[in-house]
């Protein structure tokens, strides 16, 4: 396994740990239909006895833990709190996900690409899975790390009762920084970035979780989905209708959050696709053809007028300033509008940001924040990939910058 430019690496006893999981929740699943719903008619013929050993090692993986209190329902999972059946003092999330109405022969997508990239990728910056099980009533049981004190967002939106400074933003970032530079070296874009996605662990670290809407990618030029990433953090390649895209598309949303942790308020808000297009081209600057090579052939391409230039670098130090010339840089190379000139997820841990002073607090010393259990059941029971473009009204696939005064 390659190793981050700027990572400690895990004990030996940790990756045991995670293989062992992994080769349990391969057993524990030998009986699944191809969505990953539990079907007894896919297991070895009659009589094979192959059948009742996966129905039993199944039952044996779900006694080891013990379900308590309900933290959160919503219509995609019910989330408990749990515990290691041989040690109450080990807790743990259990999340049993609900068959949904649209696939009761199997699992959605979403459901299908959490459990597979949870089971594929283990950092010590992505939230660990660490056993699945199904139910009798053929529900699937996800078994997460416990993650007690809330999310980044949390910190952010809590100016009175949270103070934090360069060096913590140095840390959180490195953490993302990480967690993403792992992801693109195993070949998976996350493709949902963003402060609530960011859960926070008992020791201060940051854990990247919701994979619903990640999706392996070796092909550039691979048909995908423009239609992921929450409003706010989306990069304007995929605003513009772009099928086929690279990482380039994480790394907008990583500036983004980093814009967020300085001045903790989202840096473009749009409330529609046409009024995320408006912020970009006002803060950031307009996506033309002399700065961005082709975006004009882009399916939805469409610009207020006139064209804003590249904002300068002053810009970003009347906004960003107490991050430091080096932050800046970094910062400003996150939000390259031509996603083939953005800096990559190894660029980022190789920037001289990291060098300069201060140094990045240490996790243990990170501001936390208390009532975060309840924010856990929160950001688990919803269903994954779940965009928060609700914040605004519907989104306007027909960007006409024309009807706008």
């Amino acid at each position: 396994m390659a190793l981050s430019p700027l990572v400690v690496p895990g004990s030996a006893s940790g990756e045991r740990t995670a293989a062992t999981a992994k080769s349990k929740l391969q057993a524990a699943s030998a009986v699944t239909s191809s969505s990953g719903t539990p079907n007894p008619n896919n297991g070895p013929p009659p009589g094979s006895g192959g059948a009742d050993l996966a129905e039993q090692m199944n039952e044996d993986e779900k006694q080891k833990y013990i379900k308590g209190k309900k933290l959160g329902e919503g219509t995609y999972a019910i989330v408990y709190l749990g515990h290691v059946k041989s040690d109450p003092s080990k807790l743990v999330a259990i999340k049993k996900i609900k068959i949904q109405e649209d696939y009761k022969e199997g699992l959605a997508p979403d459901a299908v690409r959490e459990l597979k990239h949870l089971q594929e990728l283990s950092h010590p910056n992505i939230i660990s899975l660490l056993s699945v099980f199904s139910s009798r009533d053929q529900n699937l049981n996800l078994v997460l790390e416990y993650l007690p004190l809330g999310d980044l967002e949390m910190l952010i939106k809590d100016i009175e009762g949270v103070r934090y400074g360069a060096a913590d933003i140095k840390a959180w970032m490195g953490m993302l920084g990480r967690a993403i530079w792992f992801c693109h070296e195993n070949f998976v874009l996350h493709r949902d970035i963003k402060p609530n996605n960011l859960l926070i662990a008992a020791d201060g670290g940051i854990k990247l979780a919701d994979f619903g809407l990640a999706r392996s990618f070796a092909d550039p030029y691979r048909v995908m989905s423009n239609m992921v990433i929450t409003r706010w953090y989306r990069p304007p390649e995929l605003l513009f209708g772009a099928r086929s895209y690279s990482g380039a598309v994480d790394i907008w949303s990583i500036g983004l959050v980093f814009a967020e942790l300085v001045i903790r308020n989202p840096y473009l808000p749009g409330d529609t696709e046409v009024d995320q297009i408006s912020k970009i081209c006002a803060l950031v600057g307009t996506p033309t053809e002399e700065n961005w090579p082709g975006v004009s052939k882009l399916e939805h391409y469409a610009v207020p007028a006139p064209a804003t230039p590249i904002q300068p670098v002053a810009h970003y130090n009347s906004m960003f300033g107490t991050a430091g010339a080096e932050g800046v840089d970094l910062l400003m190379k996150m939000l390259i509008l031509d996603p083939r000139k953005r800096i990559t997820a190894r660029q980022i841990l190789e920037h001289g940001w990291w060098k300069s002073e201060p140094k990045p607090t240490k996790k243990q010393n990170l501001p936390k924040k208390g009532g975060g259990l309840e924010k856990l059941g929160e950001d688990l029971k919803r269903g994954p990939g779940v965009l928060d473009d609700e914040r605004g009204t519907k989104v306007a696939r027909k960007l006409d910058f024309g009807s706008m005064k």
